[in-house]
């Protein structure tokens, strides 16, 4: 891992932190960076007191001068690559995209390349220099939607803030198998599943997880809803969602067997058919934008095969009406 120097920060000690551990001290002089990254650049030795390097938990008294050498790491092993995106919006903190179904997020084992991030760094260089190359929230692979990317150290440490305090709003639209009579909320902690270590379950001892979900439209044996998240867990809303017996159109984990209405034309029995991911599409982000403090969001129409699949249900409706 290879390293390159930004900037430098330099500030005096001021009164009311004199006798105060040095990374109490920078925590308070230097907000825009996280606690873990400033003590990570101490132990560097990036971090002088009067020219002298000193531990996080040694005093520093008033009038003193700290300066930081701001050193982001730079990822040698992820290749930028050419890949197109679709870029929602961008600025010099942010970039938004609309993730396509079937992209991969983040490298791991057996998916070096061909990623979102191998994209991003294609697309901007300076993300190397930012940790997981800004990506501070996940979509699964075959979940299409909006995505949030940090561009620099502070916008992440904002977004970041953002996601533990859930400030940041997520809205999903999604089909599932069952006809829903009303919303509601599904608070059931989760965790890994106790057998099947590659899938995510409902289990007591796991992690809260709070998905809101209400009725959008109703099918003859399927409904499509909208699901607003509490907090972000790996297979949320499909692991909550089949928690209530209401599975995810397609969801080759948690789906379960598909629900056929009595007498579906055979355009809709192909579509159920082909249908090979989750119905789930990522459609409202909104948050605070990092410089300029204010809320900013954005929305984006689902693709077009979950279009399709709910014109087709709409025709399936409209077909036994009358009959």
């Amino acid at each position: 891992m290879t390293h390159a120097t930004t900037e430098t920060l330099a500030a005096q000690v001021p009164a009311e932190l004199d006798d105060k551990r040095l990374d109490q001290v920078l925590a308070r002089l230097f907000p825009d960076y996280s606690r873990s990254r400033l003590q990570h650049w101490v132990h560097q030795g990036l971090v002088s007191v009067d020219g002298q390097q000193l531990r996080s938990k040694d005093k520093v008294c008033t009038g003193q001068q700290i300066t930081v050498q701001v050193r982001p790491e730079v990822q040698d092993d992820w290749q930028a690559e050419d890949i197109p995106l679709q870029i929602v919006y961008e600025d010099k903190s942010l970039i938004v995209i609309n993730k396509p179904a079937g992209l991969v997020v983040h490298p791991a084992v057996g998916n070096r390349s061909g990623t979102l991030l191998n994209a991003l760094l294609h697309h901007a260089p300076e993300l190397a220099e930012v940790p997981r190359a800004g990506i501070v929230h996940r979509l699964d692979k075959d979940t299409s939607g909006l995505l949030v990317i940090a561009r620099n150290l502070k916008a992440q440490k904002s977004l970041v803030e953002q996601l533990l305090a859930r400030t940041v709003s997520r809205e999903y639209l999604a089909v599932v198998h069952g006809m829903m009579t009303s919303g509601g909320t599904v608070d059931a902690p989760m965790g890994r599943h106790p057998s099947q270590r590659t899938r995510m379950a409902v289990v007591a001892q796991g992690k809260p997880a709070v998905s809101h979900y209400r009725v959008v439209e109703r099918f003859r044996v399927h409904t499509l809803i909208r699901v607003k998240l509490d907090t972000g867990r790996t297979h949320q809303i499909r692991v909550h969602m089949a928690h209530i017996e209401y599975p995810l159109v397609g969801d080759p984990e948690y789906g379960g067997r598909s629900k056929i209405p009595r007498a579906a034309s055979a355009e809709l029995l192909e579509t159920l058919r082909q249908f090979k991911r989750q119905a789930l599409h990522a459609e409202r982000l909104a948050l605070i934008h990092p410089r300029s403090g204010k809320e900013v969001a954005w929305e984006q129409a689902m693709p077009n095969d979950m279009q399709h699949l709910i014109q087709v249900l709409r025709a399936d409706v409209k077909a036994h009406a009358t009959k």
